[in-house]
């Protein structure tokens, strides 16, 4: 071995530097702290917070001390969800294999370092850039980096890119950049770290606060100028402003989304699933179409070798399987299950040339010399028909996979143009090459014998026909794609209920054009002989009929399929490559946690919208109050002690709960669009109710502070109504919650520090229960526009 290829010694990697690049799934304490404090309404909120502390009663700053519990809870929760995101990172982190002191060693991503040799085989991401220094037949896939489709061969002298993986053979390579000098990292640095991809919820929430921020200033400005004009003193002036701003002001809604989020992501991560981009969570409620991979998703990843059916009776089909099956180092599971049958490869079989299995080719051979060349791989990849073509599709009705050994005089040269489809996918052989070519470069090898059909076993996941039902009575469409036999594929999805299951597709046949694609995926369930170029092709037809589509999948042929999806699910024992792309990764392994994951991401989306609908009709009734009593230069109906009161008992606790909460509603687009419809009727009748409510009560005879008690049992009253409504379908904890709430503001009326506390006098019965008659008015209003609108499932 010469030093170069014995790698780095330890006295180099001790003073090389290493290969830090900040973790995809969190961000870090600083930015977090930054979210949460440092934000345009913690400046505005903050601001009047000082000028009640100046010029108004302690009591009226009582907000101020709301803004810091929500700071305070939004940390704590999303460092709780840090913590839970960097050790589910850690787990799924996939050791790299490299070369040091002669010895082959498996080391954490952060400990590569700049000169370590790298090894490579099937399903390698690579983390940082280099020069290739050995191949073995290997060959890459840039089309993360690049967008070209076709796997690149790779020759000693050539460079790789981080960001690219292997797909087939084998090889090594001397990392020339690592961490941030690295070209993926440099290429888009924010998809090596915590980001935020898209998200209408987010986005959602963001323009409503643009839009509010425009609105605050010249409303406020309006606000101010009326109560200095018509008050008699500057600090109720001032209290009166702060009041209706503070008011306006949707404080706790960017809280509850985040808060709802990181407990999302506690709850998955404590299931083993790893959530490495946060609006996944989002991605999760909207699913309609549900693509599932048959091996490693329905069926466990391994497989066993069942039976060998020699063809012709003068051939030495066991050793030539056995030679065959150990010339890859880091076997697959089908190399895997014929080694474990045939744990030597025997003496004499010397391979002189190989050519590697990829998912595109869909075979894999090797020249003997005198022993002759092999071939493995897919039956009707490699025959052309006759007796055992037929006895191989009879037995891969049955549900096994079955390969076909073939014996030829020769391969094929490299760069032969190969006869057919050669996307055709099929049986999972892995072996290496000593000879690097693009995979369809080699040709199907011409003059090749039936030898042997072998048949290996999988099992079925015995989650799995539960978990199909879930989704069945969820209303998420299970479509089934598979590189085997489409007999084979059928007879495991008939195995297991699924709907149209009988009916397979053989992908081979399927048109380019991506409207009749489409048009045929919609009809059937069930596809085999799917190459990985045509399942990226079918998420794309699925999504442009308005499908949201989650994609599964563990192998590498699945890569480019998971990260077209809207949501790409990996399995924990993926490969490298698969996981790194995939938004969600079950590091359990476990198809049965699926449901659990679509489940929280409905809860968490159909709970942020109701949450919405809370805070927004809160925005929506200080806006239409502002404006009305700016014009018509009258006094503030309440104070911010006031709206602390009420917005706590009709908005900030219960949205706690109702964030919380389990919902199984799959969510539909337009949440921007059903959250106006229902806050903007609802706020301006709640703001009508209350002005009402004021003016009506306002004589001689009476006090600002009984006026403003009347208008605030009106804020009340219609405020909880909306509650009332936001919460339904109404079960038992939340008609408890609803009427603890409506409790509590009894209690505090009734109770004489309280109403102390918060300046309520309660002491005109005729004005009090003018209000209560005008609030009902308004709830029956409220529920009308409502269920004109649409906007809420009961």
């Amino acid at each position: 071995m010469t030093p170069a290829a014995r790698g780095l010694t330890s006295a180099q990697v001790a003073g090389a530097r290493t290969n830090d690049v900040p973790r995809r799934s969190s961000r870090s304490l600083s930015a977090i702290l930054r979210a949460n404090v440092f934000t345009l309404f913690n400046l505005v909120i903050g601001v009047l917070w000082a000028l009640i502390l100046i010029f108004g009663e302690w009591q009226d700053s009582m907000f101020g001390l709301v803004i810091v519990a929500n700071a305070l809870v939004g940390i704590v929760q999303e460092l709780r969800a840090k913590r839970m995101l960097d050790k589910l990172a850690v787990i799924n982190e996939t050791p790299v294999r490299v070369r040091r002191d002669g010895a082959e060693r498996l080391v954490e991503p952060r400990q590569l370092v700049l000169g370590d040799l790298i090894l490579l085989g099937p399903g390698d991401r690579l983390l940082v850039d280099g020069e290739v220094v050995e191949s073995d037949g290997l060959e890459v896939d840039e089309s993360l980096l690049t967008g070209e489709a076709d796997p690149v061969p790779k020759q000693p002298g050539d460079g790789v890119l981080s960001g690219s993986f292997a797909v087939a053979g084998a090889g090594a390579f001397v990392a020339t950049k690592v961490g941030t000098d690295a070209y993926a990292v440099r290429l888009a640095e924010e998809a090596s770290k915590f980001h935020l991809a898209h998200s209408e919820l987010r986005e959602g929430v963001a323009n409503f606060i643009k839009y509010l921020t425009w609105l605050v200033v010249p409303i406020g400005a309006l606000l101010i100028l009326s109560q200095l004009a018509n008050s008699a003193d500057f600090r109720t002036a001032i209290t009166g402003a702060v009041a209706g701003i503070v008011t306006m002001i949707p404080e706790g809604l960017v809280l509850m989304t985040s808060i709802a989020f990181a407990v999302g992501v506690i709850r998955l991560g404590r299931r083993k699933c790893l959530v490495q981009e946060l609006p996944a969570v989002e991605g999760l409620a909207r699913v309609d179409m549900l693509c599932l991979d048959k091996t490693g998703t329905l069926t466990s990843g391994g497989m066993d070798l069942d039976q060998v059916l020699p063809v012709c009776d003068d051939q030495p089909v066991d050793a030539a399987l056995a030679a065959l099956a150990h010339l890859d180092h880091r076997p697959n599971a089908t190399a895997q299950a014929i080694r474990t049958r045939y744990p030597e490869p025997g003496t004499g079989w010397t391979a002189t040339e190989t050519v590697p299995f990829s998912s595109a080719r869909k075979w894999s051979g090797a020249d003997f010399g005198e022993r002759g060349a092999w071939v493995l791989g897919a039956p009707d990849v490699l025959l052309a028909g006759g007796h055992c073509y037929d006895r191989a599709a009879d037995l891969a009705a049955t549900g096994a996979r079955v390969l076909a050994l073939c014996r030829t005089d020769r391969l094929a040269p490299p760069g032969a143009a190969t006869p057919g489809d050669p996307e055709a996918p099929a049986v999972p052989v892995e072996p290496v090459t000593h000879a690097a070519a693009p995979s369809g470069a080699y040709a199907v090898p011409n003059g090749l014998e039936p030898v042997a059909l072998v048949t290996l076993k999988q099992s079925v996941r015995p989650d799995a026909r539960e978990t199909l039902r879930y989704f069945a009575k969820q209303g998420v469409t299970i479509k089934i794609i598979s590189g085997d036999n489409p007999a084979a594929v059928s007879a495991i999805a008939t195995g297991l209920g699924v709907p149209g299951g009988e009916r397979s597709v053989d992908a081979r046949t399927l048109p380019q054009d991506r409207d009749e694609l489409g048009e045929l995926l919609d009809a059937h369930t069930v596809f085999g002989r799917v190459s990985p170029r045509q399942k990226r092709e079918f998420v794309a037809a699925l999504r442009a009929r308005g499908h949201t589509v989650a994609m599964t999948g563990d192998g590498v042929n699945d890569v480019l399929a998971l990260k077209d999806a809207d949501l790409g699910i990996a399995m924990g024992a993926g490969s490298p490559a698969t996981k790194a792309v995939a938004q969600v990764v079950l590091l359990d392994n476990k198809f049965a946690t699926l449901p659990h994951v679509v489940g929280e991401g409905r809860r968490v989306l159909a709970n942020i919208e109701r949450v919405a609908n809370l805070f927004l009709t809160k925005t929506f009734y200080a806006i239409t109050l502002s404006l009305l009593v700016g014009l018509a230069g009258v006094m503030f109906p309440f104070a911010p002690r006031h709206s602390t009161l009420t917005n706590a008992l009709t908005i900030g606790i219960p949205a706690l709960f109702l964030a919380l909460a389990p919902t199984y509603e799959r969510s539909e687009p337009g949440f921007v669009r059903r959250v106006l419809r229902f806050a903007v009727p609802a706020g301006v009748l709640c703001a009508a109710a209350v002005l009402l409510s004021f003016w009506a009560a306002h004589s001689d005879a009476s006090t600002l502070v009984e006026d403003q008690t009347a208008a605030v049992i009106a804020l009340f009253l219609t405020t909880w109504w909306v509650l009332v409504l936001i919460a339904r379908p109404l079960n038992r904890w939340r008609i408890v919650l609803v009427g603890s709430m409506a409790a509590l503001f009894a209690i505090g009326l009734a109770l004489p520090f309280v109403r102390d506390l918060f300046a309520l006098r309660p002491e005109d019965l005729g004005n009090d229960l003018t209000a209560v008659g005008i609030s009902v008015v308004a709830a029956a209003a409220i529920s009308a526009a409502v269920k004109v609108a649409g906007t809420l499932r009961t």
